[in-house]
């Protein structure tokens, strides 16, 4: 573990040395290889959370989730022809740069501010979360995780910039997998009867079930409607108007091979997932063949962490650890770096040479690392993950708009600023009614803001007179599609 992180802080370190300018360091002066941009995208999704958590679904009930990720290579060409052009072909560095040049600078900074606002909410709960779970498995004090994942992620994203964010991305996704496949192979040589039996029980057991057909849409009940609808938004939001997400787009030399980096991601989700769900299932079939290695756990998401931590040998447990270890420092040197960007971009850059641009960045940087790993610290001695999780759900209704935001903006050509506020206002109010008013399933609260802000802004349009800008390049009917 001490030499892995001593590699990260040395990729941090070497690109340090490229980082000349602002462009070097917040898109690495476009000269990122596709793969690894591609490589990047998957990491920075697959969050240490989510690493810990699909597994305990897939244990916990059977793989209905599976089909939310089967939409992410369902929606890539979406995003690559519909999105990626408008990202590459304007020069810009932050996304919320688009909403200024189609509608206003106000709705730019209200898109980065919400942006900024909630992933440094979220950064805490990135932190601690993981940070507990490996405390549980190496008996390490729950303080000391945050500091060291919070501390080695800061230190090479402020050296590095974007490109070493990349390229440990690269690194900790080669772990993080081949912990899951250790973790997986271990699992099947642990239960009698091998990979037959597990498929064999579980096929039995309703555990690879997919679909559930009732046409429902609240809570907790997760029918094949809610999943696909809400896979088909999520995957709006997360690769076409996630700063963190488009920000890989940017730093490869080329258009095509942006596209070849969301083509890469696409490719990967597939497999991993059944590589995920799949250990989930196994633990399934392990346990209920030997109930008397399952002590008490206190939460779900614990089964993983405790088979790690009482069924792995120790070498191979370790690696398992680096993988959740470098699941979460992927997620939060994403978050610290878009947030930087975005900031630095659309608040602070007027007026200043790039030189000045890249040492205000990575001062910025350096502040968020040292805010996520005290806010993971508040919230662990506190206890107040409630508070994090009401800050996000209230910033999340403005978060929630922008699909229909940006969607409002690439398709239509009559809209202006006035109505695409519209649009916001109206879709954060039926997101705050929807979302502390109703039973409506989490998955649809994406599907519900993205339409809500797009129709209400197009009938705006219709009904509000305005004029709008020069859309040259800057709608898809005035895009040139050569």
């Amino acid at each position: 573990m001490v030499a892995y992180m001593g590699v990260l802080v040395g990729i941090g370190v070497y690109f340090s040395r490229k980082n000349n300018s602002a462009e070097d360091f917040f898109v690495a002066g476009k000269r990122v290889v596709w793969w690894a941009a591609g490589l990047s995208i998957f990491s920075k999704m697959l969050s240490a959370i989510t690493y810990l958590s699909i597994p305990a679904k897939a244990y916990a009930t059977n793989w209905t989730w599976f089909i939310f990720n089967m939409t992410i290579p369902i929606m890539a060409p979406v995003i690559i022809y519909c999105f990626l052009p408008f990202y590459r072909r304007l020069g810009i560095t932050s996304i919320y740069e688009y909403l200024e040049m189609r509608f206003s600078t106000g709705l730019r900074k209200l898109g980065s501010a919400s942006f900024a606002i909630f992933q440094l909410a979220r950064m805490g709960i990135v932190i601690l979360l993981p940070a507990l779970a490996l405390s549980s498995v190496t008996g390490w004090d729950v303080i000391y995780c945050i500091i060291a994942m919070g501390v080695l992620s800061t230190i090479y994203t402020v050296l590095g910039g974007i490109e070493a964010v990349i390229w440990t991305d690269v690194i900790q996704t080669i772990v993080l997998v081949g912990g899951a496949l250790v973790a997986f192979f271990v699992i099947v040589g642990e239960v009698d009867g091998g990979f037959s039996a597990i498929i064999e029980t579980a096929s039995r057991q309703g555990k690879f079930e997919m679909v559930n057909t009732d046409l429902s849409f609240v809570s907790g009940i997760d029918t094949i409607w809610v999943i696909i609808i809400g896979g088909i938004f999520a995957q709006i939001l997360s690769y076409g108007t996630d700063q963190a997400v488009v920000q890989r787009y940017l730093t490869t030399a080329t258009e095509k091979e942006a596209a070849k980096a969301i083509w890469t991601n696409s490719a990967l989700s597939v497999p991993l997932s059944v590589l995920f769900f799949g250990v989930g299932t196994a633990l399934f079939v392990f346990f209920q063949q030997q109930p008397v290695n399952l002590e008490p756990i206190s939460k779900i998401d614990q089964i993983f962490p405790h088979f790690i931590l009482h069924q792995m040998p120790a070498g191979l447990a370790g690696l398992v650890i680096a993988g959740v270890f470098a699941a979460a420092m992927s997620s939060l040197d994403s978050s610290m770096h878009s947030i930087a960007t975005a900031f630095t971009t659309d608040f602070l850059s007027k007026d200043r040479d790039s030189k000045s641009l890249l040492k205000l960045a990575k001062r910025i940087t350096l502040i968020l690392g040292v805010l996520g790993t005290v806010s993971a610290i508040y919230i662990a001695s506190q206890d107040s993950k409630n508070l994090w999780d009401t800050l996000m759900g209230y910033v999340g209704l403005i978060l929630g708009t922008l699909g229909g935001l940006f969607t409002l903006a690439i398709f239509t050509n009559r809209t202006a600023s006035v109505h695409a506020w519209t649009g916001v206002i109206v879709a954060a109010a039926v997101l705050y009614y929807v979302k502390f008013h109703t039973n409506a399933h989490t998955l649809t609260i994406g599907a519900v803001g993205t339409v809500t802000c797009f129709l209400s802004g197009w009938i705006a349009s219709l009904i509000i007179p305005a004029k709008t800008k020069n859309l040259d390049g800057l709608t898809w009917t005035k895009l040139n599609h050569n």
